[in-house]
């Protein structure tokens, strides 16, 4: 069976990437190769993870993943920080 990350970096222009990956170490590994001059963290290294969930099923990290997505920066970083609160708050004002 395997487990499945949604993950957040925290890239050197103070944005954030999400991903979805079967094995974190390695998708980091790459993410700081630079292999992929097209990719988005390329020309944002170096960068920090900041955040990880862990799933059972590729579906629920795939929409986890998009759900993240469309979340507001605020939103991002209550969650990084632990602050359900705020999420709570946030997200009752669609923010």
């Amino acid at each position: 069976m395997n487990t499945y990350f949604v993950y957040i970096l925290k890239c050197s222009d103070d944005s954030f990437y999400i991903g979805v990956t079967n094995n974190l170490e390695i998708r980091l590994s790459q993410h700081e190769s630079g292999l992929d001059i097209n990719s988005y963290t390329y020309n944002k290294r170096p960068f920090v993870l900041v955040y990880q969930e862990s799933y059972i099923d590729i579906n629920q990290a795939i929409l986890r993943e998009k759900q993240l997505k469309g979340w507001s920066r605020k939103k991002k970083e209550a969650l990084i920080d632990g602050d359900i609160e705020l999420l709570k708050v946030l997200s009752k004002n669609n923010q």
